[in-house]
């Protein structure tokens, strides 16, 4: 096997070491910071909603509600005092506003953490894609690659 040859299959193993596998794990990490992003924005649409009620100092509370498929019905709550909320793994625990505000604001708090290592988990992955693209430049010796910084995807 010539030396050309050997060359160009490492070129193609480290080509599909970033396609394969780092390009597929950004994707994987970015996708969940998507859904923890979502989640915090679900709760703090319901501390919205809380707050609007407290504002409001109404008991009653008249409301259209998905049954689903975008079927909407009208529903009437007698006693907005109370509401439950999605803690995780499909529980939910009835509490009153004020137990309910701060129990967002931890769990926002959490979420956001979360989202600020998933950040440098991705900015590690593009780092890694950045440095193995180093190399095969190296490897190929292409010296005509401009120096200015640009996005890989």
């Amino acid at each position: 096997m010539s030396a050309n040859a050997n060359l160009q299959q490492k070129v193609v193993q480290y080509e599909n070491f970033i396609n394969e596998v780092l390009k597929r794990d950004l994707q994987k990490v970015l996708e969940q910071r998507d859904e923890v992003y979502e989640k915090i924005a679900q709760y703090l649409q319901l501390k919205n909603t809380i707050q609007s009620l407290q504002d409001s100092g109404s008991e009653r509370l008249k409301a259209d509600v998905d049954l689903g498929c975008n079927f909407y019905v009208q529903a009437e709550l007698e006693d907005v005092s109370r509401i439950f909320v999605a803690v995780g793994y499909g529980f939910f625990v009835e509490m009153n506003h004020d137990e309910a505000l701060h129990f967002i604001e931890k769990k926002t708090n959490q979420l956001t953490a979360f989202t600020d290592q998933l950040t440098k988990d991705s900015a590690e992955i593009k780092a890694n894609i950045r440095m193995v693209l180093e190399g095969l430049r190296e490897l190929q010796t292409l010296t005509d690659v401009p120096d200015g910084r640009r996005d890989i995807f």
